[in-house]
C-alpha cells in the first residue's frame, strides 16, 4: 500500500471571504492560534492549564468543537482545520457581529491549529492526548485517492503514540467506502480496542455534516477506539 499523501486536503478556501470574515481571520485567529512552540508542552498553550488535552482533526464548521469546549471547561481542546471558510464559521459563532474580534473575550480552553493536523501530531510528546476526534472527514472515495484518508495503516502508529493508555479516539463517517476502509484498517491493528455503534452516543455533539447525511438518507457509523 502506498504511504499517506503529503497533503490530505484539497482546496483551503471555498467562496471568496467577506470583509467580516477576513477581519476574523486577521484579528481573532492569532488570539486563539495554538503556537507551534508549545507543541513540546501543549498544556502550556491554555489558560488555565487544562486537566485533560483533546484534539479534533478537521473541525468543519466548528459546531462540535464549540460544544465540547463549552461543556468541558477543564479540558483543553486543540481544534485543527485548514479550510478558511470553516475557521470563519467557528470564529463567527464565538464573535458575532458587531463585536470587535480584537478585544472580545475568547474561551481559554480552546486553541486553533490552521494547518495539517498531522504536522502537529508529529510534534506532540508521547501519551499527551486524552481524547481525539475525527468526525465526518473527507472520504476521498476514489481508490486512487485512498492515500489522502486520515485513517490510514501507516498513520496509526503515530496516532497511538500521542494518545495515553486508556485515551479515546472517536471517529464518525457516513460514506460507505470510508466505513469499509475504517473497518478494514482498524481490524488489522493492535493499538486500539474498537467499538462500533450505529447511533451517535449522547455525549457526541451533533455536526452539520451528520445532519446533511441523515437528510440525504445516508447512515452514519460511529467508532470509539480505546488506546491499549
Amino acid at each position: 500500500m502506498k504511504p499517506p499523501a503529503d497533503r490530505l486536503y484539497g482546496r483551503a478556501r471555498g467562496h471568496a471571504l467577506r470583509p467580516r470574515q477576513r477581519k476574523l481571520l486577521d484579528a481573532a485567529l492569532p488570539r486563539l492560534a495554538f503556537p507551534p512552540a508549545a507543541a513540546a508542552d501543549p498544556g502550556s498553550a491554555f489558560a488555565p492549564r487544562p486537566r485533560a488535552l483533546w484534539l479534533e482533526v478537521g473541525f468543519g464548521g466548528g459546531e462540535h468543537a464549540l460544544a465540547q469546549a463549552e461543556a468541558h471547561p477543564d479540558s483543553g481542546l486543540i481544534a485543527a482545520e485548514v479550510f478558511e471558510n470553516g475557521i470563519c464559521s467557528l470564529l463567527s459563532h464565538l464573535i458575532p457581529a458587531p463585536a470587535d474580534p480584537a478585544t472580545v473575550a475568547l474561551p481559554g480552553n480552546l486553541r486553533l491549529w490552521a494547518a495539517d493536523a498531522r504536522g502537529l501530531i508529529r510534534a506532540l510528546p508521547d501519551a499527551c492526548l486524552d481524547r481525539m476526534f475525527l468526525l465526518f472527514p473527507d472520504p476521498w472515495p476514489k481508490a486512487r485517492h485512498a492515500r489522502r484518508r486520515f485513517v490510514h495503516p501507516a498513520a496509526l502508529a503515530g496516532i497511538a503514540r500521542v494518545l495515553r493508555p486508556g485515551g479515546e479516539w472517536r471517529i464518525a463517517s457516513d460514506d460507505p467506502t470510508y466505513q469499509d476502509w475504517v473497518r478494514a484498517t482498524l481490524g488489522a491493528q493492535d493499538w486500539f480496542a474498537v467499538e462500533t455503534v450505529a447511533a451517535r452516543p449522547p455525549s457526541w455533539p451533533p455536526t452539520r455534516y451528520e445532519a446533511k447525511a441523515l437528510a440525504a438518507g445516508r447512515t452514519p457509523l460511529y467508532w470509539r477506539l480505546t488506546r491499549r
